[in-house]
């Protein structure tokens, strides 16, 4: 990649020392995006955007902050004015304290095999238009869409303490969608591969395959039955493991919803106050890694410079850890791990989850179905969760009833609904088969923040109310 212009990153921290920051961070970012959309038979979109720009936060007895998409000294002056600006003016709010690390200068890259941006445009809409059509052709399948994305990021962060870090990151995606519709019933599959890599995500995915699978599992669907309302041992497959964790484990660890400070935005902590209080069965292990390579939510520094750290949320149901910021951090009086991000340079970092997952089992995927009578749950679509993500529920895919180890079905419109510890202690059987799902859109803050992340788990059994038809 070009060099960034380090020497401007530079100049903003040290005019926000000399107006008197006690901290202050820069970020500086270069960025590019490409995206594909077809929708029934036709291209709706190509799409390519370029940004780059910078954002600096201070600390001058409050947190100030302020971006530029203007490289100038001029321009830069000014954000570093308006932020130190911000921080006096509400100063008033208390002393920030923040809990020390080591200052990095270090470089990171993680780019994939193959550049998704020197794939040939066309070869792209060619493969999101097959795979478009292989969905049409399915009976009963009335929309269909189908989609290839990838981004760049090139970033600097430079601080009044010495650190230096450079990285450069591409993620790619692919997604495939599909609506099926008999009589009044309408049912949509979709699937999505995305991750921190190269074309080589997209070619691994099989689009036109996948494509027409979406299409055949919406139409069964859109004519099978549903279940009736009845409490029961439950089977998820990955792609619900995956929604569970993101909800009910990933975003009550970070540490500001535990603390409160997000209460205002439907951010609460269900588990507040319980570090080392059980809050799970022994089979449930959860973590939170920002360094599982391919991951969505993979890199090696924070946005605060602190080293990646594997986080051991829930060990053996006991809750152990939450993911911090360096506030945080000294606020709990434990070691940053690693948990502050931003969407771009556009916005102050906040607590975010990376790549979080619960941990693989002992038991083999097919032992989970050896009971009388349950129901399989195989992916997940809306979820609906209370402001402490304590009491959900999270509807299905598809499901199947489990009887005496078979499968019959499939049913649809098909929910769990739990109470988050309640569930957790249900847990009886975790599966040795664990996967990752790409999480391209997860919202947090005000102003909203869109981040990547991966979140995922293996088959797992627990016990929940099921309900059926809406």
């Amino acid at each position: 990649m070009n060099a960034m212009p380090m020497e401007i990153a530079e100049y903003a921290v040290e005019l926000a020392m000399r107006l008197g920051a006690r901290y202050a961070d820069v970020r500086l970012e270069r960025s590019s995006a490409e995206d594909i959309v077809v929708k029934d038979g036709a291209v709706e979109s190509v799409r390519f955007g370029k940004e780059s720009g910078l954002g600096i936060r201070v600390l001058a007895g409050a947190w100030g902050f302020a971006s530029t998409n203007e490289l100038t000294k001029s321009a830069v002056g000014d954000a570093v004015r308006a932020a130190m600006g911000m921080a006096r003016a509400t100063r008033d709010h208390g002393e920030v304290k923040l809990a020390e690390i080591e200052a990095c200068e270090a470089r990171s890259r993680a780019v994939g095999k193959r550049d998704p941006f020197e794939v040939e445009l066309g070869e792209k809409i060619e493969l999101c238009l097959e795979a478009d059509e292989r969905a049409r052709a399915v009976e009963h399948v009335k929309r269909t869409s189908t989609a290839i994305s990838c981004e760049r990021v090139e970033k600097v962060l430079v601080s009044s303490e010495g650190a230096r870090i450079e990285s450069e990151s591409v993620r790619t995606y692919a997604e495939v969608f599909a609506l099926a519709k008999r009589g009044e019933v309408t049912e949509y599959v979709d699937d999505l591969a995305g991750g921190t890599g190269g074309f080589e995500i997209v070619e691994g995915f099989d689009m036109p395959a996948r494509a027409e699978e979406v299409g055949r599992r919406a139409s069964t669907l859109a004519g099978a039955r549903t279940l009736p309302r009845q409490k029961l041992p439950v089977v998820l497959d990955q792609d619900f493991v995956a929604l569970l964790v993101h909800e009910i484990i990933g975003h009550p660890s970070e540490a500001d919803r535990v603390l409160g400070r997000e209460a205002a935005w439907a951010g609460k902590a269900w588990w507040a106050g319980k570090l080392g209080e059980r809050v799970g069965s022994r089979q449930l292990n959860a973590v939170d890694d920002p360094r599982v390579e391919g991951a969505l939510g993979y890199f090696e520094y924070d946005d605060e410079g602190t080293p990646a750290k594997r986080k051991q949320l829930i060990r053996n149901g006991v809750l152990l850890e939450h993911m911090h910021s360096r506030e945080t951090a000294a606020a709990f009086g434990v070691e940053p791990n690693g948990g502050m991000r931003a969407q771009s340079f556009r916005y102050l970092p906040l607590i975010r989850m990376s790549n979080t997952f619960i941990e693989p089992g002992d038991f083999k995927r097919e032992e989970l179905f050896e009971i009388p009578r349950g129901v399989y749950l195989k992916g997940a679509k809306i979820p609906s969760i209370d402001s402490r993500r304590y009491d959900f529920q999270i509807s299905a895919k598809e499901a199947f009833l489990i009887e005496r180890g078979e499968l019959v079905g499939p049913f649809r419109d098909a929910s769990l609904v739990g109470v988050a510890p309640e569930f957790f202690r249900s847990i009886d059987a975790v599966a040795d088969d664990l996967e990752m799902r790409p999480i391209p859109n997860c919202g947090k803050g005000d102003p909203m923040q869109t981040l990547h992340v991966g979140n995922g788990g293996p088959h797992l059994r627990g016990r929940g109310l099921i309900a059926g038809a809406r």
